[in-house]
């Protein structure tokens, strides 16, 4: 097992983090992180940075996009904003993750080799209708007790916002003068 360096809870630190090492962080680092091995983002940790490692597992917050060889792990709690890129990208229940999702190895040549397909080869993709996310409504427990989910139902669907012409906001400013 390789050395494990740790970025503790109370510590802020500025600036890049390169080695060979596994890295677990658990207070607050801004630069890049380049690793040859694991980073571990422990729970109440923030980087804003981009990480790119063998193996990343989140349990805090990150801004910054996470590249990993083997892959990248959202555990319950994570949050992200940024891409994602490895092997294998894992996201639990619980995760929220705001940007793109890119797996597999060899990106840029993939991209290439799309290019040079003739376009009748190529197989037209059906995207599914968006649908409402579930809502799970818990029961109300104690203090330092996990809720318990007690029935799931369809949420509320999506809202319809009406698309204005162009100028029409300003000629209904005009109108209520």
């Amino acid at each position: 097992m390789a050395d494990v360096t740790v970025i503790g809870q109370g510590i802020f630190l500025r600036g890049s983090i390169k080695g060979d090492g596994d890295v677990e962080i658990r207070g607050r680092v801004e630069g890049d992180v380049e690793v040859g091995g694991e980073v571990t983002i422990g729970e109440g940790a923030l980087v804003k940075a981009d990480v790119t490692a063998r193996r990343i597992t989140v349990r805090g917050a990150v801004a910054g996009n996470l590249t990993g060889e083997d892959g990248v792990r959202l555990e319950e709690g994570a949050r992200v904003v940024g891409d994602l890129r490895g092997a294998g990208i894992g996201i639990a229940e619980g995760a929220l993750l705001r940007g793109n999702v890119q797996t597999g190895t060899g990106g840029e040549g993939q991209r290439t080799r799309a290019r040079q397909q003739p376009a009748q080869a190529r197989t037209p993709v059906r995207v599914e209708p968006r649908k409402a996310p579930a809502v799970v409504v818990a029961k109300a427990t104690s203090p330092g007790r996990k809720a318990q989910p007690a029935e799931e139902r369809a949420a509320p669907p999506l809202p319809v916002i009406p698309v204005l012409k162009k100028g029409a906001r300003a000629a209904l400013r005009k109108r209520s003068r």
